[in-house]
Formats: structure tokens, C-alpha cells, sequence
């Protein structure tokens, strides 16, 4: 099998590639990073675009200056530029918040009625922050997923058959962070829409990653709501979107009231603004809407599916190499029939998975990430751990916490680092005792002398 290294011309564009990194070893070697799924590093353009903006950075809205006219503008362009990127609509609105995890807490509060027991339906391969906010304010009830931790689009439409009129919302991950598995979020709207249901979709993890459509030709598949960050794709600040229509915000009272949130105010009276202004209130991170908007211009540039098809490439030549290593064991379909993005889970027997992600970084400078990655319920599924044990471990918080180790690709990822990635693996693998006995009880940090 031959791959030609695509993503070579894109490593220029992203800061800090070539930073070395130390090892236990007191050697430095150039930084190899396959954690991008929790955050990506950030686009030199996006740098630069803030630096070339912070002299002109000014209060927004109402200030007469020529900086407030021209920090006002270039914010509220960023909504623009952000509903071109994901294909919505006049119909809908951009609320600037800090991250995902705010932009679902922030809707699971618009959306609450506290005379109405409406149900959320989610799924059993969601991401916490796509959980937990809706527990304390609706049912909530879980679609359940396959053996190989695919979502049951059966078991979706026996719950819209069983709650009819009493869902609220239907929210599910456009990609999944822990196996990486793409849902087939237009076919999904489709059914949630014919049960007169909204469709909310956790875009962080796909949205970096391929193309998206919020709007389509046909309404029948469109997204109602999304949510996703820009620490994750190639801007750093933080800034998160939540999009949705306009005659469902505008009829909501703010999450957070105060500043920028109103038209008209008594003591005795108040008259909200309209959205987006009344759901984002006090002063907002423009910084934050400056790197968005720059990072979305470079993925533009490049093309989003491009992105993808260079992301595919490198997670099926990863693939390709790591079912060759023995006692490594991979925890999803491989097969390249499934749609998915660029994150690959998996365990070497008898090591333990945190014990795995630190020997990576400390002999080879590679960063990856190890645990349940925000997904416990997904996690216990995948690797099938019975509720005796859950039981044990919420009685004895100290016991050893199972999970995974999680690669993730970005588009300036090479092959040359998954070879030398594979290399790192088949050596913890064919020398586990020495590497357990060398790291299971080391205290040491990368910091220490």
C-alpha cells in the first residue's frame, strides 16, 4: 500500500510544528501531536490576523470611535462568515459563547419550561457535555447503539414512536470523540422532523473535519441546532457557537441577563433585545470571533473536503499499520466501508491505557490522549464493563479508572509520524514488562531535572 504524503503542504501553516520537545531520555526530538481531537494547535494566519487586529481593538456596539465602528463590524461579519462555513440560512442565528460545554447548558436552560415534562432524547455515545445539561430539566432517555458502537437508528425511531408529542429535542453527535464514528445526521433529521421534533447536533468533532450543511434544498434534512468550538479547528482564544432559528431564540428569556441582553428598562419593566444580542451578555470575546473567522477563511482556502479526504487517508494508513502490532487492540469498526473522521481508540494488553500514553510521550515526544475522553456511559459499552464494577468503582473512587488511549489526526499530520508512531507501539508491545516496570510507579515529570 502507497501513500503520498498530501498533508506536507499544510504543515507550514500551523504554529509551533517544529517545536522539539524534551524526553525522559534528556534528548529533544520535534513534538509529534495526535491529541487534536481535545484541541488543535493554532493557524499562523489566525496569529497573525489577531496580532494585526489587537491595535484596533475596541468596545462593540454603540460606541461612536472609529475603533469601536471597526471592532463592531468585524464581529458581527465573523456571524457571516460562521453561517456561510456551515451553510445556514437567514433563518437562524449565531450566539457567541465560551465553548460546547457552555453552548449546551446555555440551550438546555433557553429551552426549559418548568410546567411541561418534555423529554430529550440523546444518545449512549454522547460526550457528557451533551448529557448532563439536560438531566436536571428534562427526561432524558438514551438511542442505544450496536455492538461496534454505532447508533441504532431503530431503536431512534422506537423512542420518537414512544414519547410522540412530549420530545423537546433530539440531540446527537455529528462524530463521535471516542470511536470517531460519523452519524448520519440528514437521514436523522429527516425522521425527527417527520415526528414534528427539532434535531440538535454536537458539531465539535465534525465540524473541523468535513463539510456541513445546516440548510439543505430540501428541509426535510436540516440541522435546527449546532453547536461546536474553535479551539478545534486551529483557533485558540475561546470561542464557542451555538446556531439556531431565530423564532425559537427570540422567544426565549436570556440564560444570563445583564449587560448588552436588553432593549428597554425600569424598574418594574424589562424588554429583552433580540437575538443574538440578548443571549450574549456583558462584553464579548471578539478576540475570540477574530480567530474563528481567520481559521474559517484558511479551511475555506484549503477546502473542507479536502480536509476530509487527506484526514481519511492518514486514518486508514494508521489503521493499516497499527492491526499489524500484536497485543494492540482496536475498539472500532476498521473497515472502510464506515464513515468516520480522523480518531482511532485503542489499548496494548496488559498496560494501562494513562501508563501507554505517557511512555509515548516520554520516550518519543508523541502526545496523544488516555481515559474516557468525556464519554463514560460510551466508554463502559465499548469495553463491556458490567455494572458490578461500576457499582465498585462509585463506592471506591481510588480504583484504577479503565478507558482507552485516543490517537487524532489533523489535517498537517504525516505519514512519517504514524510510522514513527507504529514503531513507539510495536515497541511498548513486544517489551510490555520492561515498560511497566519502568513507568508504573514513576512520579516523574517531564519538568524534573
Amino acid at each position: 500500500m502507497s501513500y503520498r504524503d498530501d498533508s506536507t503542504s499544510y504543515r507550514d501553516l500551523i504554529l509551533g510544528i517544529n517545536k522539539k520537545v524534551p524526553l525522559i531520555s534528556g534528548k529533544s526530538v520535534t513534538a509529534i501531536n495526535f491529541d487534536n481531537a481535545a484541541t488543535t494547535p493554532p493557524f499562523k494566519s489566525v496569529m497573525e490576523d489577531v496580532v494585526r487586529f489587537t491595535p484596533w481593538y475596541s468596545s462593540i456596539h454603540r460606541g461612536e470611535g472609529f475603533k469601536s465602528q471597526l471592532t463592531t463590524r468585524l464581529y458581527e461579519e465573523s456571524r457571516d462568515i460562521v453561517s456561510k462555513f456551515v451553510k445556514a440560512d437567514c433563518n437562524n442565528t449565531v450566539i457567541y459563547v465560551k465553548n460546547s460545554t457552555e453552548a449546551f447548558n446555555t440551550l438546555s436552560n433557553l429551552l426549559y419550561e418548568s410546567s411541561n415534562k418534555n423529554v430529550i432524547l440523546t444518545t449512549d455515545m454522547e460526550h457528557h457535555s451533551n448529557d448532563l445539561p439536560w438531566r436536571d430539566k428534562f427526561i432524558v432517555d438514551y438511542i442505544s447503539i450496536d455492538a461496534s458502537g454505532r447508533l441504532s437508528l431503530e431503536d431512534l425511531e422506537a423512542k420518537l414512536n414512544k414519547y410522540n408529542n412530549y420530545i423537546k429535542l433530539v440531540t446527537i453527535t455529528g462524530a463521535s470523540n471516542v470511536t470517531g464514528y460519523k452519524n448520519p445526521i440528514y437521514n436523522i433529521a429527516k425522521l425527527v422532523h417527520r415526528f414534528g421534533s427539532k434535531l440538535l447536533v454536537d458539531g465539535a468533532q465534525l465540524i473541523p473535519h468535513a463539510p456541513f450543511i445546516m440548510n439543505n434544498e430540501n428541509s426535510e434534512y436540516n440541522i435546527d441546532f449546532l453547536i461546536f468550538s474553535a479551539h478545534k479547528m486551529y483557533a485558540p482564544f475561546g470561542i464557542g457557537v451555538l446556531i439556531g432559528p431565530k423564532d425559537i431564540l427570540d422567544n426565549c428569556d436570556p440564560d444570563l441577563v445583564g449587560g448588552g441582553t436588553v432593549d428597554i428598562v425600569t424598574h418594574d419593566f424589562i424588554k429583552w433585545a433580540e437575538s443574538p444580542q440578548r443571549h450574549e451578555a456583558g462584553s464579548p470575546n471578539v478576540i475570540g470571533t477574530i480567530a474563528l473567522a481567520s481559521a474559517i477563511k484558511t479551511l475555506s482556502k484549503i477546502g473542507m473536503a479536502n480536509v476530509e479526504h487527506i484526514e481519511k487517508k492518514l486514518t486508514a494508513y494508521a489503521i493499516s499499520q497499527m492491526k499489524n502490532i500484536p497485543n494492540l487492540k482496536i475498539y472500532c469498526d476498521t473497515s472502510k466501508k464506515i464513515d468516520r473522521v480522523s480518531i482511532i481508540p485503542f489499548n496494548i494488553d496488559g498496560i494501562h491505557h494513562a501508563t501507554v500514553a505517557k511512555i509515548l510521550s516520554y520516550e518519543w515526544g508523541i502526545s496523544v490522549r488516555s481515559g474516557c475522553f468525556c464519554a463514560q456511559p460510551y466508554m463502559a459499552s465499548l469495553l463491556n464493563i458490567s455494572s458490578e464494577f461500576s457499582s465498585n468503582l462509585i463506592a471506591n473512587p481510588d480504583l484504577d479508572r479503565p478507558g482507552m488511549v485516543r490517537i487524532s489526526f489533523g489535517l498537517y499530520n504525516s505519514y512519517s509520524e504514524i510510522d514513527i508512531l507504529s514503531y513507539a507501539l510495536n515497541k511498548i508491545s513486544s517489551k510490555r514488562d520492561y515498560y511497566i516496570l519502568k513507568y508504573q510507579n514513576m512520579k516523574k515529570t517531564l519538568f524534573d531535572k
